[in-house]
């Protein structure tokens, strides 16, 4: 009944009938070691019998599940338990002698043993879930990414793919988070990025991340472990990750949420400031004077010129120091708040009109690199060399202040679209950029790749060609996608490729020279820094923080000082008057305070807010250090007075003047 190349459901029941009827279970039992001690036995087993059944998982799913039913369920305890020793020796065996190369049909096994409910139940005591994770870390990325396919193809009416790959996600994320837990409990276990286990199974996270990438099968936010966030020792981890020294959770950022990733982010940046300090001053007893800043001293009227000018000058060590803002003619240290309002008057000016570096798509509401600064009547060359020259300076310079904000951990308010932060971190584009970009063209596009074929191969053919309009200052310019486009009508065959050349000319060829310049500018601050481990999404997040207003959240993690607290009457009527307020008076306030309307990566509730007391009752208007986002508050004697002074503050907050 059983041969050489393994054993089926059909054998088991035919044995255990058998079995039953003499009382005699050493047939079965036998049987069932000799196959499952053996991985080319067992990779024989449960296989699809019939060509038409044939799957691109060469095991009968099903068939395995109903095998482990009979075992378990339907013959003495004991054979289950015996099995299941059996099989923990074959992976420990497969997993350590490395010698003995697995191949893609030994994959059968491991697919085999995943349909036995108990082996994959981090909560069943005698699980196999350490082995199999051992096992599928040994067998390499390449054997991995097939076996991944293999777990999550479904193969009834009762499971998708989509089910099998959150329970698959679920299990692997437990067995972390109990490792990690017992870690913090007990002194016996071993740390973080010396545990097997940990690592192992973050292997195996990151063999279903990669499987996610191409299918989007949730979310990518769910693979952010809680626990990992939680408990990561970050000047722990992140060094290993940087010297390339054994395990790093940095390794694998999938499992890393924004706000932890913006820590190793400033911690980095932190680290990298004192450094340029120690060395500004070491430097300075043999060189003379040496600031130990990146100090800017800039002319209000002269923004733009004096930044260009002055951040030219300087060297990559310069440009990591901490930064330092001096406008010509006002007092006043710069402890933050200077150079967030520097940050604000930058940006405004850089994507003023009257500039021309950026188009604005009303649809959307978002901006883009405007195309026909640099782009020629018929090629991409430079039109007027030294026009184009100052534009390349300025495009490189946008790109060194979102640099150095994001070194200095300061939010900007940007209005990319994804492509832009995609684009820094060198993930290609698609027609989803597109279409958040300019939705109407791009719901266009996807409506000429849905059109359906038809019988007549006149009716095959658009009126359109391989070509391009751009509109550049009232005039229509016409590009080719391709050679001689001019001459190629575009028809249902090749509408793809149309379409993947026009996205490709809006968001990459058109603007070229514009975000190479940008990419430029911002590489010299970031491109050996942390934000390696973010993604797209999340440098989005860490650049303009969140519009995402929660006061709720901020009330909890607000700090008081002058004698407050969260019982003070003032503090209670404060809070209940900004409750109160609408968006826009909240993004006032938060201005007021921080310098920012935005609430940083995370939330407002990670913000470091202080209200602080100012004085007993007076007419004097509540004031704010920005630099280190307290509000100073007078004991104003009602809440009428407060609101009024409160109000009156807010609205009159521009420059860094009142502050």
């Amino acid at each position: 009944m059983v041969d050489s190349e393994g054993i089926d459901l059909t054998d088991i029941q035919n044995l255990q009938d058998t079995c039953e009827t003499t009382n005699n279970w050493s047939i079965l039992t036998n049987t069932l070691l000799t196959v499952f001690g053996d991985i080319d036995s067992l990779s024989s087993s449960f296989l699809w019998k019939t060509p038409d059944s044939l799957t691109q998982c060469p095991v009968d799913k099903l068939q395995a599940q109903k095998a482990f039913k009979v075992i378990k369920l339907n013959c003495p305890p004991f054979l289950f338990k015996r099995v299941t020793d059996r099989v923990r020796k074959l992976i420990q065996h497969c997993s350590r002698n490395r010698k003995e190369q697995l191949s893609t049909i030994h994959l059968n096994a491991i697919v085999i043993l995943f349909q036995c409910p108990v082996y994959i139940d981090v909560l069943y005591p005698n699980n196999l879930l350490t082995e199999l994770c051992e096992l599928i870390a040994a067998i390499g990325i390449p054997l991995q990414d097939i076996l991944c396919r293999y777990l999550i193809e479904y193969q009834s009416q009762t499971s998708s793919s989509i089910s099998i790959f959150k329970t698959l996600l679920s299990i692997f994320h437990h067995m972390v988070q109990v490792r990690l837990l017992l870690r913090n409990t007990s002194t016996s276990n071993p740390s973080t990025h010396t545990d097997p286990m940990v690592i192992e199974a973050t292997q195996c996270l990151a063999m279903l991340y990669r499987m996610n990438e191409e299918s989007h099968y949730v979310p990518y936010t769910d693979f952010y472990n809680e626990a990992v966030n939680e408990h990561l020792e970050i000047k722990e981890d992140f060094p290993n990750y940087k010297d390339h020294k054994g395990f790093s959770f940095c390794d694998y950022p999938f499992i890393l949420n924004p706000v932890v990733k913006a820590d190793i982010l400033k911690i980095e940046s932190v680290y990298q400031m004192r450094h340029e300090l120690q060395d500004a001053f070491f430097r300075a007893l043999f060189q003379g004077v040496n600031s130990p800043y990146l100090v800017l001293e800039i002319r209000r009227d002269h923004i733009i010129e004096d930044t260009l000018q002055q951040l030219e000058e300087k060297s990559i060590h310069d440009l990591k120091k901490q930064l330092r803002i001096q406008f010509v003619g006002e007092e006043g240290v710069d402890e933050g708040g200077v150079q967030k309002e520097f940050f604000q008057l930058m940006v405004r000016e850089l994507f003023d009109l009257k500039y021309g570096m950026f188009t604005f798509n009303d649809e959307s509401r978002l901006c883009w690199f405007n195309a026909n600064l640099l782009l020629g009547d018929d090629t991409l060359e430079y039109s007027k060399e030294q026009e184009d020259l100052t534009t390349v300076r300025e495009y490189k310079l946008l790109g060194l202040l979102i640099g150095l904000a994001v070194y200095n951990s300061v939010i900007l308010d940007l209005h990319f679209p994804l492509a832009l932060y995609k684009k820094l971190m060198n993930v290609p584009v698609d027609i989803s950029d597109l279409k958040q970009l300019d939705p109407s063209l791009g719901h266009g596009l996807e409506q000429l790749l849905c059109l359906p074929q038809s019988s007549s191969d006149e009716d095959d053919e658009f009126d359109h060609y391989f070509q391009v309009d751009i509109e550049s200052f009232g005039h229509l310019k016409t590009y080719d996608l391709k050679p001689n486009g001019g001459s190629i009508l575009v028809t249902k065959d090749d509408r793809e490729e149309f379409v993947d050349l026009y996205v490709d000319f809006l968001l990459n060829k058109s603007v070229e020279k514009q975000f190479t310049a940008f990419q430029t500018g911002f590489n010299l601050i970031c491109r050996d820094c942390a934000i390696k481990i973010f993604r797209p999404e999340e440098v989005e997040q860490l650049v303009c923080g969140s519009s995402d207003l929660d006061f709720y959240a901020l009330e909890k993690s607000t700090v008081y000082d002058g004698g407050w607290d969260e019982n003070s009457t003032i503090i209670r009527y404060f809070w209940e008057i900004v409750h109160g307020f609408s968006y826009e008076e909240k993004k006032k306030l938060l201005f007021f305070a921080t310098g920012s309307d935005r609430a940083p990566i995370g939330g407002l509730g990670k913000l470091q807010f202080v209200i602080a007391k100012n004085g007993g009752d007076s007419d004097r208007l509540p004031t704010s250090h920005t630099c280190y986002n307290v509000l100073l508050l007078c004991e104003y004697g009602s809440k009428e007075k407060l609101r009024e002074r409160l109000l009156t503050s807010i609205s009159n907050s521009e420059g860094f003047g009142m502050i």
